[in-house]
């Protein structure tokens, strides 16, 4: 299912809200993603865990959304398009 937001962007699956997300989980899922091979954290410096504090921010702004892919059974942190 492709799922285009009003937002603009468009990824496949379903969004979930990070405040669904029990929060030791939420914060695996970020460190995952910070830390995923071609991302590109390696230019913004910082530790791990400011790292992970950063997107916990985005996601409280609302600059990222969560979208769990359920083929795949992955979940990306994607960007919001205003």
């Amino acid at each position: 299912m492709s799922q285009k937001t009003m937002t603009g962007y468009n990824e496949d699956g379903v969004e979930i809200s990070y405040e669904q997300i029990a929060p030791e989980t939420l914060r695996n899922m970020i460190q995952e993603f910070v830390t995923r091979d071609g991302a590109d954290w390696d230019t913004v410096g910082g530790t791990l865990e400011e790292k992970v504090e950063q997107v916990i921010r985005q996601l409280r702004a609302k600059k990222v959304r969560i979208v769990v892919d359920l083929t795949s059974e992955s979940a990306n942190l994607v960007p919001v398009v205003q």
